[in-house]
């Protein structure tokens, strides 16, 4: 299979938001100190569990977090490092793009995608003791249907009905067909997932305050959250994978302030940390004391130009702007010299991924962008704007402010902490240019949700008949080739029309200590927990 023989490749080298995921992109600073660490994919999608030895029981792991949680509910958006602990995932993604059943034991359409028959394990329960049969399938699936706000909604909404066809089969039959659709029981709730499922005595008792007593069919139960503080997961005993997990407890933290955050894991207070920052990697290429597990995946950081206001409804706007930013220098200033350049949506280990779209990329040619300005001017148009951003990203503000300064441009710098941020800016339109970051492992609905028309992070309001075809074409499909050779075309033309000033990869990697083995992950670091286990004694 395709996604095998790739994991083999990514392993062997070593891939939110969304309601709103909009994660402040938080380069920092450069270090003088820092030596070069080659930021490389490694065990982008986990480690080789097969080789590290049998796994020891017992013991408790400690997890840092750049962020607070806000919700065990996955119809509440929010990030959640810690929901496959809890809950497992129906499906799971592979390093290709696609799924494949996982707390589910079966997925597939007789009909080409129009229909989905969901198949169950048989003696599944929830951590109360209640079974994960079909009606709760229904019941959690429903709810994302019912409520608007959901980051599943859009999917969803493409359910034109759903029945149980016996206690272990639920069957959706869709609006139209829809080759991809496992993939939304596979995500997180990040980016919106039907695949995380409560327990429906759980909803009864708890209603809308499901999300502060989550119960799931995961590895791990709750136990104990104290917001800011910590929340406690213990080992659910009837896990449905026997003897595991190997863990008795899990701890997570959060630890948002990056420097405080990377300091706990080299000074042993955390065995993990989920790193979003390139300096974060940086260090901990340099570090033989810690284990590295990074891929770049998809999309990235990038800068969102509005489509719906000047100066940026003009191409020749969105280039000038393109053409004036030095790479290098900005790798050289922000990016300890290690930036993971992005000239495209895909990355380039995609197999979705055509060099053509990134030879449509324009080069750095600061005379070439004066040209443009100048033709821009000349048509009666203010080159000016404002960038609105996080205040995390204070330096980046300035580094642009000054490149575009050189081509003739005045920019105004609005900065705003991460709440203001994504309600005032982000959600609300209001911005000329803004920083994002959005990394994804999937194809679809990854691509929709950037450049697809009215997608649910298409900010900039982007919209362009043809792609929209081809995304439509690329989820729809069950064939493999179509699907590849739609979002190539894809790419290449969000190129050609630079819907986005690309900027780098994303950064979002998990750095642990030696002795955590079994790590099971995506790019965008949700992990599954049921195999990870402490080479140290139990605690």
């Amino acid at each position: 299979m395709r996604w095998q023989r790739r994991r083999a490749r990514l392993v062997g080298a070593i891939a939110a938001i969304l309601g709103i995921v909009v994660v402040a992109s938080g380069c920092g600073a450069a270090d003088p100190a820092a030596t070069r660490a080659d930021i490389r994919s490694v065990n982008a999608w986990g480690g080789d569990i097969a080789s590290e030895g049998a796994p020891k029981h017992g013991g408790t792991l400690r997890l840092g977090m750049d962020r607070e949680i806000v919700s065990f509910d996955p119809t509440v958006q929010n990030a959640n490092m810690a929901t496959f602990a809890v809950y497992d995932s129906l499906m799971k993604l592979t390093p290709d793009g696609t799924a494949q059943p996982y707390l589910a034991k079966s997925m597939d359409s007789p009909d080409g995608g129009l229909t989905w028959r969901l198949g169950l394990r048989p003696d599944v329960k929830f951590s109360d003791g209640t079974p994960l049969d079909a009606d709760a399938v229904l019941v959690n699936v429903q709810r994302h249907i019912d409520k608007a706000a959901s980051p599943a909604h859009p999917y969803a909404e493409q359910i034109a009905s759903m029945r149980a066809l016996d206690p272990l089969t639920v069957e959706f039959t869709l609006k139209s067909p829809l080759g991809s659709f496992p993939v939304v029981f596979a995500q997180s709730i990040t980016y919106g997932t039907l695949g995380v499922i409560i327990s429906p005595a759980a909803l009864q008792q708890y209603g809308d305050d499901i999300g502060r007593h989550p119960v799931g069919a995961g590895p791990f139960r709750f136990v104990e959250w104290i917001p800011d503080s910590h929340l406690v997961l213990e080992r659910n005993p009837n896990y449905w994978q026997p003897d595991q997990p190997y863990l008795d407890q899990l701890e997570f933290r959060p630890l948002p302030d990056t420097e405080s955050r990377y300091a706990s894991i080299q000074n042993g207070d955390v065995d993990l940390i989920f790193a979003a920052y390139n300096q974060e990697l940086v260090r901990a290429f340099q570090d033989p004391a810690l284990s590295v597990y990074y891929g770049p995946g998809n999309a990235g950081e990038y800068l969102y130009f509005n489509f719906a206001r000047a100066p940026f409804d003009d191409r020749r706007m969105r280039e000038a702007v393109v053409r004036a930013l030095d790479m290098k220098a900005l790798s050289a200033s922000l990016y300890n010299n290690q930036i993971v350049t992005a000239t495209s949506l895909f990355d380039t280990d995609s197999p979705d991924h055509t060099e053509a779209a990134s030879q449509e990329w324009p080069t750095y040619d600061p005379e070439r962008a004066k040209q443009l300005i100048a033709e821009y001017r000349a048509s009666g148009g203010n080159p000016d704007f404002t960038l609105k951003t996080t205040t995390a990203r204070t330096q980046f503000g300035e580094f642009l402010q000054a490149q575009m300064a050189a081509v003739g441009i005045t920019v105004k710098l609005q900065f705003y902490d991460l709440a203001q941020y994504s309600s005032q800016v982000v959600q609300s339109g209001d911005f000329d240019l803004t920083t994002t970051v959005s990394a994804f492992d999937a194809p679809f609905p990854g691509a929709s949700r950037l450049v697809q028309t009215g997608g649910n992070t298409n900010y900039g309001k982007y919209s362009n008949p043809e792609v929209d075809k081809l995304l439509a074409t690329a989820a729809s499909t069950s064939d493999e080739a179509e699907r590849t050779k739609a979002y190539q075309q894809v790419e290449l033309q969000v190129n050609r029309d630079l819907v986005a000033c690309w900027l780098s990869r994303s950064y979002l990697a998990t750095i642990a200590k030696p002795q955590v083995k079994g790590i099971d992950r995506y790019t965008s670091r949700d992990m599954f927990y049921a195999t990870v286990w402490l080479d140290r004694p139990s605690q």
